[in-house]
């Protein structure tokens, strides 16, 4: 597996500090931020997913705990929106570049808003998908946020 991807690349142009991580990548896991997490030994707080939403039809980046569930209402409020909902799979892989499994927020093809948790912001450092399916960052929370340009807010359900 290459440990250089556009995640790993974006992060070193912004001259971000971060570590690299890979991990057996199940394909067949039930959730797999929480394999993930078990994989790396990294409590599931610690360990965030990258979810694709569209708020009233325009495309977000959700990142929350690979142990929680995002609140669309929360979500679509974060950005001033009435609706949310999840992005297709196919979509999101399209709208990315990343493959379902591998989508990291940095990187993407286009620039997207995002909202990052604010809980997440607690912890001393996370880890975000590097764009390959087993591959993670380690790196402060405030980074990620700088650079992705963030709204720190609770969308937790």
């Amino acid at each position: 597996m290459s440990k250089a991807t556009r995640a790993t690349r974006t992060l070193e142009t912004a001259r971000i500090v971060f570590t690299v991580h890979s991990y057996a990548y199940d394909p067949d896991a039930d959730a797999i931020g929480l394999q993930a997490a078990a994989a790396l030994g990294e409590p599931p707080a610690r360990v965030l997913k990258t979810l694709m939403a569209r708020i009233d039809g325009k495309p977000v980046i959700a990142i929350l705990p690979s142990d929680r569930q995002v609140a669309m209402k929360k979500l679509a409020a974060a950005f001033g929106g009435k609706s949310a909902e999840m992005m297709k799979p196919a979509d999101a892989e399209r709208l990315s570049g990343y493959k379902v499994g591998g989508i990291s927020p940095f990187g993407q093809m286009r620039v997207l808003p995002a909202a990052i948790e604010e809980r997440a912001m607690a912890e001393p450092f996370i880890f975000l998908n590097g764009g390959q399916r087993g591959l993670q960052l380690r790196l402060a929370p405030a980074d990620a946020a700088r650079l992705l340009q963030a709204k720190i807010t609770d969308i937790l359900a």
